[in-house]
């Protein structure tokens, strides 16, 4: 016989009860968040939207306004969201929260998806071609192991 130990929260056992979506602007990461609100929409899950704000010292010392940069872009993010939102009520209710964090894009998401115990996470592909050698963002989720990742082209 086999004894249970309840270790407290445990991922995937019910269905996702939270889907994170990480969100940066580009095409490939909107098209995740819709794709995350469906997921989010047939599971009763919540959507936690997630901005990763970058953390960038080198463009701060030459004068460049980093910050107030990716807050209007999280500003602007927010807004489409909102206004989605708000065509789709009442058709497509999905619950959903929107949330930023600081940090390079792969350790943000990361500490979001452990804050909000996430039990998926959604990400756009890279649009980047250096990411074929490097290694994209979705990834380093995947090879983290941590969390099931789909990754939307």
């Amino acid at each position: 016989m086999t004894e249970h130990v309840n270790t407290g929260f445990e991922r995937g056992t019910d269905g996702p009860k939270v889907i994170l979506a990480g969100i940066d602007g580009s095409e490939p990461s909107l098209r995740a968040a819709a794709y995350a609100a469906g997921l989010a929409r047939r599971q009763n899950a919540l959507l936690a939207l997630v901005y990763v704000q970058p953390v960038m010292q080198a463009g701060a010392s030459l004068g460049v306004p980093v910050a107030d940069a990716t807050g209007e872009i999280a500003e602007g993010i927010v807004a489409e969201i909102r206004a989605s939102a708000e065509r789709l009520k009442g058709i497509f209710e999905v619950r959903w929260q929107f949330h930023t964090f600081r940090g390079d894009p792969y350790g943000g998401l990361v500490s979001a998806a452990e804050e909000l115990k996430a039990d998926a996470v959604v990400v756009g592909a890279s649009e980047q071609a250096g990411h074929r050698i490097v290694g994209s963002v979705a990834v380093r989720l995947v090879k983290a192991g941590r969390w099931p990742v789909t990754v939307v082209p």
